[in-house]
């Protein structure tokens, strides 16, 4: 206890023999406005034009045709361009969870939030895939039971949003309620193990998604979103998605 009392006694008496005597600075500022006068450093134009003009020729080549306009509120329950992204997604990852697991993808869930523009009528560049996906998000596919899907079948009914899905086929009736839930055109085996490929950021709990964390295995196939697009725009030259059947609501 002496040895505690003698160090702060110490430390106490350096303090108080410090110089604390302050002194002002004195600091001038200029506030310059950003605008179209203001001249251009020539040497760093020179250093980064190059860059820019790389950058533009790849973010405008074209990589395929939209036949019309295509937007994530042009319908309730599913929308061409969420089907689009959705089949996009189905159709290049499902070669690779085979090749690389054995296992058949089932169902793809994907999150209406992020559709983040239109897919315009015309020509379909590269900047369109980073237009629709500028996150970083990849593919990771989710072993779940049945018993699972429902529950996301559930969260899709409750939320009434058009989550883009592919491999599941879903009719509402008038009330509400599930007249038809299907998978693969098959009837949802609650005690199966279905293959859901979704993005990384869903299945940590984004927009409430909570389901898919009930498995205890993932399957990261190192596939950005973006990179599908890009992909999928490069192998069809044309596209003409439709808002179909997958996810629909009867009428009186």
């Amino acid at each position: 206890m002496k040895f505690k009392c003698v160090q702060i006694i110490g430390f106490i008496s350096l303090f108080l023999s410090c110089d604390h005597s302050k002194k002002t600075a004195t600091i001038n500022g200029e506030n310059i406005s950003i605008s179209e006068e203001l001249p251009s450093n020539k040497a760093i134009e020179a250093v980064i034009d190059p860059y820019r003009i790389n950058l533009d020729k790849s973010m405008n080549k074209v990589l395929s045709y939209a036949v019309d306009t295509y937007s994530k509120t042009d319908g309730a329950y599913n929308t061409a361009i969420g089907n689009l992204m959705a089949d996009a997604v189905f159709e290049l990852s499902s070669p690779l969870l085979k090749s690389r697991t054995g296992k058949d993808l089932d169902i793809v869930l994907l999150n209406h939030g992020g559709i983040r523009s239109i897919l315009p009528k015309g020509n379909v560049t590269t900047k369109s895939a980073y237009s629709l996906m500028p996150f970083e998000n990849s593919v990771v596919v989710v072993p779940l039971k049945g018993s699972v899907v429902m529950e996301m079948t559930t969260y899709l009914q409750e939320f009434k949003k058009a989550h883009p899905i592919s491999g599941l086929e879903l009719v509402l009736g008038p009330e509400n309620n599930y007249q038809k839930i299907l998978v693969g055109g098959q009837a949802v085996d609650p005690s199966k193990t279905y293959y859901v490929a979704t993005n990384d950021y869903l299945y940590n709990g984004g927009d409430r998604m909570y389901f898919l964390k009930k498995s205890d295995t993932l399957y990261d196939l190192n596939y950005k979103i973006r990179n599908v697009l890009l992909d999928y725009f490069t192998k069809y030259d044309t596209l003409n998605p439709k808002k179909d059947q997958r996810f629909i609501k009867l009428e009186n």
